[in-house]
């Protein structure tokens, strides 16, 4: 009978009128806390829950937001940022009866399909989105869908858009300067997708940081975050006649898989070759020796966030979320330069 429930239903048998009943679910004056309390008792009884897009036509929130991923599912699997960045959203959204509604895209069509039919349905209530691109066109076209959303990246490259995230630029010249410090001249870097906006941001930075710093020019070498493309490209720099004597990775996945490439071909960490991972995880620890990588907390990263855009849904104010300073944990793959 749950799926058949309707409100006319929950009426009948709490022998009250209909508008009563909407009274009373929607959290709306006009009924007794006696009265309310009797209809919410019998709806949760027969299992009633409202219409999402009836709700919303009716002026009502849809009680979710969505985010659409379009990265490989596959990749997304091996990558705990996704994972924990994720459970500090759905913490939130949750704490505030808020559903996460979660898809994958395989193109930049497909996912605004997406949302273009999540806000013609009224399916959501706002948009998280991710992995900002140079020149991306997903801001605007949400703006003019005309539902709230937060862009998690660089604010240079969300154009005055709600936008939260860390200070990329600034880390990354902290990060090379530790690596100099350390005595290492020839750096090279294994990148995210350069498509994305922190890919462009981190390695702007990491090149004129070597300038500053006097050291050659640097290697860039692209992947996609996988093990794969890790261990593909760190095969590559190691078998150059520029051998560097640090890498710095864009993500912990491919800085596992740098590593065991490193061991297998006979180059020991961190005697000749330094590594360090741009996000810290348990993988980061699991490895032996373990792998240097910058902390920061992505599930408070994705509570942030869900922050932010509870806070545009309810009122349109823009508050800026504290997040902890990333710092590196430097761990045995960390070392200064000895051959």
């Amino acid at each position: 009978m749950a799926g058949r429930t309707t409100m006319a239903d929950i009426a009948r048998m709490a022998d009250v009128s209909p508008a009563a009943v909407s009274f009373a679910l929607n959290g709306r004056p006009g009924v007794s806390d006696a009265t309310r309390e009797k209809v919410i008792a019998i709806a949760g009884q027969v299992g009633w829950y409202p219409n999402a897009a009836a709700r919303a036509l009716g002026g009502s929130r849809a009680g979710s937001v969505g985010l659409v991923i379009r990265r490989s599912a596959a990749n997304i699997g091996q990558e705990p940022f996704y994972s924990n960045f994720m459970a500090g959203l759905g913490s939130r959204f949750t704490a505030e009866s808020t559903a996460l509604l979660l898809q994958f895209a395989d193109s930049e069509n497909m996912e605004l399909s997406t949302y273009a039919r999540w806000c013609t349905e009224r399916r959501v209530d706002g948009i998280v989105l991710l992995d900002l691109r140079i020149n991306d066109p997903r801001p605007q076209a949400i703006t003019e869908m005309g539902v709230p959303f937060v862009v998690l990246g660089n604010a240079n490259y969300a154009k005055g858009y709600p936008s939260f995230g860390i200070d990329d630029a600034t880390i990354t010249y902290n990060l090379v300067g530790r690596l100099v410090a350390l005595g290492h001249r020839r750096l090279a870097r294994i990148e995210d997708m350069h498509t994305m906006a922190h890919t462009a941001v981190r390695t702007s930075a990491f090149v004129r940081a070597c300038a500053l710093n006097n050291l050659p020019t640097p290697v860039l070498l692209e992947g996609d975050a996988s093990t794969a493309s890790g261990r593909a490209q760190t095969r590559h720099l190691l078998d150059s006649n520029r051998r560097p004597t640090a890498i710095l990775y864009d993500n912990d996945v491919m800085a596992v898989a740098g590593l065991h490439t490193a061991l297998e071909m006979g180059v020991t960490v961190p005697d000749e070759l330094s590594l360090i991972a741009w996000d810290d995880s348990i993988l980061c620890e699991a490895t032996s020796p373990q792998l240097a990588a910058l902390r920061y907390s992505v599930y408070d990263l994705g509570q942030s966030v869900a922050d932010m855009l509870l806070n545009l849904i309810d009122d349109g104010r823009r508050p800026v979320p504290h997040l902890e300073d990333p710092v590196l944990i430097e761990r045995r793959s960390l070392g200064p330069k000895l051959k």
